[in-house]
């Protein structure tokens, strides 16, 4: 990773959100650094506009402005892959701020390169996990890529600060004066939106119903429940109940649908990779659908010891994702191992949505492995001879009868 030198630093190409942190780190980078700044905004399904973005960044001077709808390539390319091997972080977080990370390092890098500038930047904070994500993610990239993050160099260390500094620089914030503004620091994109900060930073106490933005509660969810049915090919949903859909239509679908029903709400205490603990609620109402489908998929048309291999490695794979290294041989390597295990995960799943839950209610596949002639309770004319079982309990029973004979209690 090369070395921060400000006398080489021209042009600086920034992450760009059009709000306050990254709004003031444009101007702060222009007059710290003396340089260009391009402006790099991503719409990966946030669920607010992005182009008002332009006017904020021409508002301080910046010609080059990319605003670029990464929708598509982000759920067919990030999270598809991601759900294929089932993961979640410490048994819980469906990861959804992690992945959206390698994808804007990928363009920061990318944009860097066409206008031939000297570094890139972003607003991520000091103690948080983005910071490592959007810098490893760059560097695997572009090996001599220069970063520069504001928030380990300034000295503007809080809201206030912040807000003063728009004052003196002239920077619209929309909602600078805005009073009913939400406490919380809120990242949102197709796979989840997550919520930290404010009364958050107590874990004793309860988040608050107005927090939500994605789903009701679940209290007030339907009283009826609705049923989906979810068509895969190769571990990925391609319909849904009949339409053909692209990986980020799914999403947006399953979103609408699921937070009807008050599905995907979560409140964790995690373990960041900087080392410390941070609580955060999020909302993933189709990422819960997915996982819960796929794994039904799976369990009709999976080997039992490729089902379990992949939940061997699960943890290892999504501690890669969290810690951000996407971009790595090790999460390529578990890649290919997982894909290579979908080509068989095909059929139909039917689950029930209801009051924050899933169920998965039915499950069909022309790759199925299920054998009704040998799972039947009733005359299975053969298929299956139910005196086998006794050599095979008494094989794998054998190490234990050698231990209990030479007098080993194995009930302490």
């Amino acid at each position: 990773m090369a070395q921060l030198d400000p006398k080489n630093i021209n042009k600086i190409v920034l992450a760009y959100s059009g709000g306050l942190d990254t709004s003031i780190i444009a101007k702060w980078l222009q007059e710290t650094y003396d340089a260009e700044v391009i402006t790099f905004t991503a719409d990966i399904g946030q669920g607010e506009e992005v182009e008002p973005a332009r006017a904020k960044a021409q508002a301080m001077g910046i010609k080059h402005i990319h605003i670029e709808d990464l929708r598509e390539e982000f759920a067919r390319d990030y999270v598809f892959p991601m759900f294929r091997a089932n993961a979640i972080y410490e048994g819980e977080y469906l990861l959804g701020t992690s992945i959206a990370r390698p994808l804007i390092a990928k363009r920061l890098v990318e944009i860097a390169k066409e206008h031939n500038a000297d570094a890139i930047s972003h607003g991520a904070t000091g103690k948080g996990n983005d910071q490592v994500r959007f810098e490893l993610g760059a560097v695997a990239l572009s090996p001599d890529v220069v970063t520069i993050a504001p928030w380990r160099e300034w000295d503007l260390s809080s809201r206030e600060s912040l807000m003063q500094y728009a004052k003196e620089h002239d920077i619209a914030i929309d909602y600078a004066g805005n009073k009913k503004k939400s406490p919380y620091s809120m990242d949102a994109n197709l796979l989840h939106i997550s919520y930290e900060g404010g009364v958050l930073e107590e874990p004793y106490t309860e988040a608050e119903e107005d927090m939500w933005r994605w789903s009701v509660s679940p209290e007030d969810a339907p009283d009826k429940a609705q049923y989906l049915e979810l068509e895969y090919k190769k571990g990925d949903i391609v319909a849904i109940d009949g339409e053909a859909l692209k990986p980020y239509e799914v999403m947006i679908k399953l979103n609408e649908i699921g937070g009807k029903h008050g599905i995907g709400r979560l409140d964790i205490v995690e373990n960041r990779y900087v080392g410390m603990k941070s609580r955060g609620c999020y909302e993933t109402p189709a990422g819960t659908i997915m996982l819960k489908a796929h794994r039904g998929i799976e369990s009709l048309t999976l080997d039992r010891e490729a089902a379990h291999l992949k939940d061997e490695l699960m943890p290892r794979y999504a501690k890669i994702i969290y810690n951000g290294y996407w971009f790595s041989p090790e999460r390529m390597m578990l890649q290919a191992l997982i894909d290579k295990s979908q080509e068989y995960v095909n059929g139909t799943v039917r689950v029930k949505l209801y009051k924050g839950a899933v169920s998965v209610v039915g499950r069909k596949s022309d790759d199925s492995l299920f054998d009704e002639k040998i799972a039947t309770f009733e005359d299975d004319a053969g298929a299956y001879d139910q005196k086998d079982a006794e050599g095979f309990i008494r094989l794998n029973g054998l190490r234990l009868a050698i231990e209990a004979s030479r007098g080993r209690d194995l009930s302490k």
